[in-house]
C-alpha cells in the first residue's frame, strides 16, 4: 500500500531508474516517504540475449515478480549483449523521449558520490529537456547500509567484484556481518562497482519476492569461458554471481 498511497502525495510524475538492488530500494523508500515526486514507472536495463537485469544478472522473471510486489509498473530497456556507449545511448534516449510525452520530465537515481557519473546523467538528460534527481546523494555509505538494514530492507548480494571480493560474499544476505566482513578497501554500498544485490523485502514491498539460491559462477567479461585460475591475478573484468531462480 506504501507505493500506491505516498505515490499520490505529488503530482508531479517521475521515472525512477531501477536496478532491484540496495540504492535503488532505498532511494524509492524516501521518494515514497517525501512524496516529492509520483513514481510512473520502475526503468530497468534487461541483456536481451541473456534475460537478465543489466550487470546484476538477476533473471528477468524475478524483476518482473519485484516490481509486482512493490506495486508500480516496470517499464524494460532492452540491451544487445556488451552493447557500446552509442547503441545504449540511443535506446536510453529513445525510451525517456517515449517517457516524456507522457508527461515524465524527471528521472530519479540511487547514485551516492560518482562525480562523473552524476554529470553524465545530468548532461544526457539536459539535451533532452529532462531533470535528474538523486535523492541520497552526498550521504556517508556506511550510514546508508545501515539505515537499509534497520528500514527493514531484506537482500542478497547476486554479484562481486572477484578481485575485491571472495567468492563466498555471492549470495550472501546483506546484514551488519556482511558489512563488518567487508575489506577495509570496498565501499559499504558497492558505489565503486564492488557488489550488486537482490531486494526482495522491505517497507516498499506489499509483499516478499520468493527465490531460491543456485549456482555461484564465475565470469570474467574480458574472455570467453573463463574459469579461475590461482596462478594468476584476478582482473577487475571478472565477477562472482549467485543465480537466484
Amino acid at each position: 500500500m506504501l507505493a500506491n498511497i505516498a505515490g499520490m502525495a505529488n503530482n508531479t510524475p517521475a521515472v525512477m531508474h531501477w536496478s532491484g538492488g540496495k540504492d535503488s530500494s532505498l532511494t524509492l523508500h524516501k521518494v515514497l516517504q517525501s512524496g516529492e515526486w509520483k513514481i510512473d514507472c520502475l526503468l530497468t536495463t534487461i541483456n536481451k540475449g541473456y534475460g537478465r537485469i543489466a550487470m546484476h544478472g538477476v533473471r528477468e522473471s524475478l524483476l518482473e515478480d519485484q516490481a509486482e510486489a512493490i506495486g508500480i509498473p516496470l517499464q524494460k530497456l532492452y540491451l544487445p549483449v556488451m552493447p557500446g556507449m552509442e547503441v545504449y545511448e540511443g535506446r536510453m534516449r529513445e525510451t525517456l523521449l517515449d517517457l516524456k510525452e507522457s508527461g515524465i520530465y524527471t528521472s530519479v537515481f540511487g547514485d551516492i558520490f560518482l562525480e562523473d557519473l552524476r554529470k553524465y546523467r545530468e548532461s544526457q538528460l539536459g539535451q533532452l529537456g529532462l531533470q535528474a534527481a538523486f535523492p541520497i546523494w552526498g550521504k556517508p555509505t556506511k550510514d546508508l547500509l545501515r539505515e537499509f538494514i534497520a528500514s527493514g530492507f531484506k537482500a542478497v548480494a547476486v554479484c562481486v567484484n572477484a578481485r575485491l571480493l571472495g567468492q563466498s560474499f555471492a549470495g550472501r544476505e546483506l546484514d551488519e556481518t556482511f558489512l563488518n566482513d567487508l575489506p577495509a578497501n570496498v565501499d559499504p554500498c558497492g558505489e565503486n562497482g564492488e557488489f550488486h544485490t537482490f531486494v526482495y523485502d522491505g517497507p516498499i514491498f506489499r509483499r516478499p519476492v520468493k527465490f531460491q539460491r543456485g549456482e555461484v559462477v564465475y565470469r570474467d567479461y574480458a574472455k570467453a569461458d573463463a574459469k579461475v585460475d590461482s596462478d594468476t591475478s584476478v582482473p577487475d573484468s571478472a565477477f562472482w554471481y549467485c543465480d537466484l531462480k
